[in-house]
């Protein structure tokens, strides 16, 4: 952020503000300031709520989903190779015993461990009030403090909510000799209800983005946020399709209801009521047929929403900047580049959802479209792919996966020296060279390669979404930002509201401005269960590698169709110009299976153990 991220004052060291709930009673001095003192100046006020912004990840680096594991992990799009033990959602055995990156610091911004900032939040609101003001503009100022920390904690509630579905509401200070053993969890009716009116509350006091600091809240910010909680609040999940348990389905809240909240909020965004926003690149229809040109064209625009610095474009609408020397700060190209970058080459692309993206004329990409029913090899001379060079598997896809996946031969930076004479040119090396005599040279990037092999993909695939071409990961840091809420997001919220109202038209012309924006022709049905089908797939590939995989596989109940054993794609080309493409489903890269109960996480057994009066969510011990 441009302001709130960048205080160093000395303040910052208080403990309440880093101290969890469990703790509160083994507070230590400050030498400098104490709560009192801090709400009796409105710039230790501001500092603080600085504060509360870095700590909405939990730690003070507010990295959310840029972190050298992913949430995408946790699904069928990506494997985290250094790590895939940490990811026991998908291993079918977590419980609350066995969370893995659910239960510690890696996906803290959305596990228990929230209620820490939630705390410091509950501080803020309970004195600002009291903070002096000398002048109607600190009036102004602190108003719009409180109106973000409503924010603050709506976002960090709306996290837990989607994780573990009713929470503890805590909306008071904790107190020195409270009972915390009386504390209870509230229905997920009572929780949604919570977080609505904190977000009710932002909206109001928030001004619109042109009059306020860049990553700080805005009243888009919490309009989309309050636009994700209702759309998320429709799933399957939420209704009786995990367990009738007050504490997962809502009891007084009908789908179809939440459908039409979630209906107008996002149309009301999209009307500009909460601030002009749009997708970059426009909505028009693209040209048929793409050009190459046009290809490189759309992919740029897309994979520009990723590479962001300095001001936002219009799609943005609220995300954390970084900065390489200060502030917060991220190295996603040293964590995810390709090993012969000296990159560490972790979470890679499935091949299941690499074939998900369709071809640049908007038709589906079929495997087997050259031998039916061949779902593992593909094979092509090099007259045949003179002729048709689609025949690569890589060739003549849609903007949005040249934006997304670095495969082999995809074009990427300039190599380091010691890999520059074997390629100059900086193209991905993840297949096998086989010389005229047989002998086999593995490429630059694979785990038999010459570089940090232990760092090669073990799938075939490398993420390019997010990974910075200007940024040398072995030596520096990233300084694009994360964007958390986007206004796509919202119009596929409109979309898939409309869609399951029956108002199908509405829905697809809605979709059919994300397909138009990434450069791909309109859809067109007046069937709801295609449509259906079209939005979340459209849905997978638009925001692939972004962690709305994980909410969206548990919303519509679909892990137990998408989450399997993952293989790896294997490429040989010869000294002839030949080549073939062999999905090697014989040889399991990560092995995975699926367990009903994992649609919710479940509340750790040291939290319980705490607290023995909250309830475990169901299906769990």
């Amino acid at each position: 952020m441009k302001k709130i991220l960048g205080y160093s004052i000395v303040m910052l060291a208080l403990v309440f503000a880093t101290t969890s709930c469990d703790d509160v009673l083994d507070q230590k001095a400050v030498d400098a300031f104490n709560e009192e003192s801090v709400f009796e100046d409105l710039n230790l006020t501001k500092a603080y709520l600085g504060r509360c912004y870095d700590f909405i990840g939990v730690d003070n680096n507010m990295l959310l989903g840029l972190r050298e594991d992913i949430l995408s992990g946790a699904t069928d799009e990506v494997l985290c190779i250094h790590r895939p033990g940490g990811y026991p959602f998908v291993k079918g055995n977590m419980s609350p015993d066995e969370l893995g990156h659910f239960g510690n610091w890696r996906f803290n911004w959305i596990t228990w461990n929230l209620y820490s900032n939630i705390k410091n939040v509950n501080v803020l609101l309970a004195n600002i009030d009291n903070v002096p003001t000398e002048n109607a503009g600190q009036e102004a100022q602190l108003a719009t403090y409180k109106a973000e920390a409503y924010f603050i904690r709506a976002f960090d509630y709306v996290n837990l909510m989607r994780s573990y579905g009713g929470l503890v509401l805590v909306d008071q200070p904790f107190e020195l000799d409270q009972d915390f053993l009386s504390t209870t969890r509230s229905s997920l009716d009572e929780t949604l209800d919570f977080i609505l009116a904190d977000l009710d509350k932002a909206i109001a006091g928030l001004p619109t983005k042109d009059n306020m600091d860049q990553g700080r809240a805005t009243k888009g910010a919490a309009a989309a946020l309050k636009s994700r909680v209702l759309s998320w609040s429709t799933g399957e999940l939420m209704h009786g399709g995990y367990s009738s348990d007050a504490l997962v389905s809502f009891k007084s809240k009908s789908r179809t209801s939440l459908l039409s909240d979630a209906q107008t909020i996002a149309k009301a965004i999209m009307d500009g009521t909460y601030g002009d926003y749009s997708l970059n690149g426009g909505t028009d229809d693209p040209p048929s047929p793409l050009t190459q040109a046009d290809v490189e064209e759309y992919s740029a625009t897309f994979s520009s929403n990723f590479t962001q610095k300095g001001e936002w474009n219009d799609e943005a609408i609220w995300g954390v900047q970084h900065l390489q020397a200060q502030g917060n700060r991220t190295t996603q190209n040293r964590w995810w580049g390709p090993c012969g970058y000296h990159n560490w080459g972790n979470n890679g692309p499935n091949e299941p959802v690499v074939r998900a993206f369709e071809m640049a004329d908007g038709t589906p990409f079929v495997w087997d479209k050259y031998n039916p029913g061949d779902q593992e090899v593909r094979e092509a001379t090099a007259a045949e792919l003179e002729a048709d060079p689609e025949i690569n598997p890589y060739v003549g896809r849609e903007p949005r996966f040249y934006a997304s996946v670095l495969y082999d031969g995809a074009k990427w930076i300039d190599r380091p020296t010691d890999a520059a004479a074997t390629d100059p040119l900086g193209y991905v090396q993840t297949g096998y060279y086989i010389a005229a005599d047989g002998t086999q040279t593995a490429g630059l990037d694979t785990r038999q390669g010459p570089i940090e092999a232990w760092n090669g993909t073990k799938n075939g695939y490398y993420i390019k979404k997010y990974q910075d071409p200007a940024t040398v990961g072995q030596y520096f840091n990233n300084e694009n930002a994360w964007i958390e809420l986007r206004y796509a997001e919202v119009v596929l919220d409109y979309a898939e509201a409309c869609i399951e109202l029956g108002e199908v038209a509405k829905g697809m012309d809605a979709l059919n401005m994300i397909r138009n924006r990434a450069g791909l022709p309109d859809k067109t049905t007046t069937d709801q269960a295609e449509a259906r089908e079209w939005y979340r797939h459209e849905r997978l590939v638009e925001f692939f590698g972004e962690g709305d995989r994980w909410y969206m596989i548990r919303k519509w109940m679909i892990a137990e169709d998408v989450i399997e054993t993952v293989h790896p794609i294997k490429i040989y080309h010869y000294a002839d110009g030949s080549h073939k493409w062999f999905y090697d489903t014989s040889s399991d890269a990560d092995t995975r299976s699926w367990n009903d109960a994992n649609y919710w996480l479940p509340i750790s057994r040291t939290e319980i153990n705490k607290a023995p009066q909250l309830q475990q969510n169901p299906n769990y011990n």
